[in-house]
């Protein structure tokens, strides 16, 4: 198994831009802002001959509110994970009363520890450590995570702790097919309902930090876990807002994480407050997921505390302003309680199934011929349009090519007909469909205006038998 690594110590040392150093990534965000980090960032990370797993946490105060106390909780179940632990610490700073209360809590861990000097852009090694040997945690690695100055050392002495850490070449084969069973969920929705809640519910334990208060999350985290099998990887998300009410730095940034968390997903797990109903929001963030093709599926948050008759008004109110996601399967659910939570993975593996689904052409060609048989295309400058056979051009979503004369002229209304006919009839669940067309290259294209559509037919007839002959 690959060692876990945690990176801890007190706010705004560059725990993150370290972690993203290490990872080669931005998975974490980074801003000159104390407390970015609240949650625990997972990420891979290869060096040469080493593979480990590396956790970025949120820093460790001696505040005393309850944010704060979560955040060192989330810290701690990071140290309890990892078999290293690197304690950052600012080098330009010094040592502050923090980073000697974290390093008397740390050498009382059963664990190694290796402390690392960070922010040492204009500083020599000797003097930027010196200040640092009081802390009684041995000889320090000295870097500027910015610079990427004293990475190759630091990951050198990683090796020398942990020599497990030396990459066993994993088969080829197993590899690949590990990543295309692995289903990759994303949770959206407006700040405050209820994701990180979920997260914590489907997960069975407190993985990330829910709190009653908008924007807890701020980044977006990727989680992987295992349930009856199937292997997934959830993304929790930082809530998007009204783009007039985005008007910090650091909350564009997590609108953009949350963005891209969607692009990444297989499955998108749309999270709306019943308390509520649905706002303008809800509609923005639903056109997004529609826009990027991703498979929906909609969970309603908080429906234990609703009157039947409230009830009633959700429900109606979904289907009048969310038509367009007819194709999602809509659980109402309490993740606090964990009512309704247990059949949404059901609903995510049938749409990932749904959206990887591989069809074969005799099979979209029949169900053409049926859907034009049901209700035939309109007429198109006095002629109707002639469609000849189906084939699959693309999966997540399911991108169905359709072939045959005049198919450009198709209208947008007999368009929506054939993808709501080919999903019912392929029985494909909480997907979109798409839907194109492409026309058949005519010989007569430039004369057939000039000729009668009997002049055209005999002179089609003619082409033929020179053919033959």
């Amino acid at each position: 198994m690959k060692q876990v690594i945690a990176l801890v110590g007190r706010p705004n040392v560059g725990k993150s831009t370290l972690f993203n150093r290490l990872t080669r990534t931005r998975n974490a965000l980074v801003a000159d802002y104390a407390g970015l980090t609240r949650d625990r960032i997972y990420g891979n990370a290869t060096y040469d001959d080493a593979e480990f797993i590396l956790i970025d946490t949120g820093g460790l105060t001696e505040q005393g509110d309850s944010m704060s106390d979560l955040m060192r909780k989330q810290a701690e179940l990071a140290i309890d994970e990892a078999d290293l632990v690197l304690f950052v610490v600012d080098g330009k700073a010094g040592v502050v009363p923090e980073d000697s209360a974290i390093a008397s809590q740390l050498r009382s861990v059963d664990k190694p520890v290796l402390l690392v000097i960070n922010k040492t852009e204009s500083e020599q090694r000797e003097l930027a450590a010196a200040d640092f040997y009081q802390l009684g945690l041995g000889e320090p690695a000295v870097i500027s995570a910015t610079q990427g100055r004293g990475i190759t050392a630091l990951t050198e002495t990683m090796m020398q702790i942990l020599p497990a850490m030396r990459r066993v070449e994993p088969d080829d084969a197993e590899a690949d097919d590990k990543q295309d069973n692995e289903i990759r969920l994303a949770l959206v929705g407006r700040p405050n309902v209820g994701k990180s809640t979920l997260v914590n519910r489907l997960l069975g334990e407190e993985r990330v930090v829910a709190f009653d208060e908008p924007g807890t999350t701020r980044d977006s985290i990727y989680i992987p876990f295992e349930k009856d099998g199937t292997s997934y990887t959830l993304i929790d998300t930082a809530g998007v807002r009204r783009r007039s009410k985005v008007s910090a730095a650091l909350e564009k940034f997590s609108i953009v994480k949350t963005l891209q968390a969607i692009e990444a997903a297989n499955v998108v797990l749309l999270v709306l407050d019943a308390h509520e109903g649905i706002v303008e929001q809800d509609l923005h963030l639903a056109g997004l997921i529609i826009e990027s093709g991703r498979a929906v599926v909609i969970a309603v948050n908080k429906w234990d505390g609703l009157e039947k008759q409230e009830r009633e008004w959700v429900s109606i109110n979904i289907e009048r302003r969310l038509p367009f996601l007819s194709f999602a399967k809509t659980h109402f659910i309490s993740a606090l309680h964990g009512s309704g939570v247990g059949l949404l993975l059901k609903s995510v593996k049938q749409a990932y199934g749904s959206a990887l689904a591989k069809i074969p052409t005799p099979q979209l060609t029949r169900v053409l011929e049926e859907a034009v048989a049901d209700h035939p295309p309109p007429l198109v400058n006095g002629r109707r349009i002639k469609y000849r056979y189906a084939h699959l051009g693309g999966k997540n979503p399911p991108r169905i090519i359709i072939h045959g004369n005049q198919t450009d002229a198709t209208p947008h209304s007999y368009r929506r007909y054939l993808e709501n006919y080919f999903r019912t009839a392929l029985k494909l669940q909480g997907t979109p469909v798409m839907i194109e067309f492409k026309t058949s290259d005519n010989p007569f294209r430039e004369r057939k205006n000039k000729l009668s559509d009997r002049q055209l037919e005999k002179r089609q007839r003619l082409v033929r038998r020179q053919k033959k002959k």
